[in-house]
């Protein structure tokens, strides 16, 4: 059985890919923002690993993700910044601060903290808060209480970020039922721009629909990306069944573009079709549930 491996080991590893004179060409040739499209995309795959359960496959998937730190890390390092040691140690200094309830001497050390069984978690919540608050202020003066909330994150993500901002100074709903009345603002608002034939404000008004819809998730307490995630996981199941069904009978999944009109299907039959899908999602979720 061969021996483990340790983060000692990862860190040596990087170290060797990097080597100016014999390392691997095509690591020697990466910098911080060619890795960011990798970093990204290694996130959103331990994001699916965990929606779907996929827990023997998620180890590697944290190994990957784990790798793009690394890579950071390494970066820093030729660059004479910093190290990985010093991430962790910011890291670990910066948890224990935000974590006062747990350790209460500012030390990991801590051992007088109380039965956490016995904490109010929306008061920690709103230590945590007011604590990242502090530290954005010691950072730099800000301006706003939105300073700080990375424009690169995807827009659904920034959108919730900027609600929960604007939301611990007081600018909220009180709850989804009034949200869902800007829903149906934003909506009407929508209707008009269509009747009006202004692409721009078309446009505007999706957004702000969009925009109020994530709202309505924050309030409901639904992360507004993992659903998305998972409505886009059901439409393209059902979509495939849709396919399906048209191969069964000879005909072309192809509405705009097909000539022939012995195989057009047309889209009563495309509905049809997909409420079939619909049907047999259900039937399997049955099957599932009742062995």
């Amino acid at each position: 059985m061969s021996a483990r491996y340790h983060l000692e080991d990862l860190l040596l590893l990087m170290a060797r890919l990097r080597d100016p004179q014999q390392g691997c060409p095509w690591d020697l040739k990466q910098t911080w923002q060619s890795i960011v499209p990798h970093t990204l995309e290694e996130a959103y795959e331990v994001a699916e690993c965990i929606e779907q359960g996929d827990y023997d496959h998620l180890k590697e998937e944290l190994g990957d993700l784990l790798f793009q730190v690394v890579y950071y890390a390494r970066f820093a390092e030729e660059e004479g910044r910093y190290d990985f040691a010093d991430i962790v140690d910011g890291l670990t200094a910066k948890l224990v601060r935000r974590h006062p309830h747990v350790f209460p001497d500012g030390t990991l050390q801590s051992s007088s903290a109380g039965d956490a069984s016995q904490i109010d978690t929306a008061a920690v919540k709103s230590r945590w808060e007011a604590i990242k608050a502090e530290e954005r202020q010691q950072k730099q003066q800000a301006e706003s209480v939105l300073d700080g909330v990375p424009q690169a994150l995807p827009a659904i993500t920034r959108a919730l970020k900027l609600q929960k901002r604007a939301a611990t100074v007081g600018f909220d709903w009180g709850d989804p039922l009034a949200v869902l009345d800007k829903l149906e603002e934003e909506l009407a608002e929508i209707r008009e721009a269509l009747a009006g034939g202004d692409a721009q404000q078309v446009l505007d008004e999706t957004g702000d629909f969009i925009f109020a819809a994530v709202n309505l998730a924050r309030h409901l307490k639904i992360d507004p990306e993992a659903a998305v995630r998972s409505t886009n996981r059901k439409f393209e199941q059902r979509f495939r069944v849709v396919e399906a069904l048209c191969a069964e009978q000879g005909q072309a999944l192809t509405v705009a573009r097909q000539e022939d009109p012995a195989t057009r299907i047309d889209l009563q039959q495309l509905e049809a079709f997909w409420q079939e899908a619909k049907r047999r999602e259900r039937q399997e979720q049955a099957d599932e549930t009742f062995p």
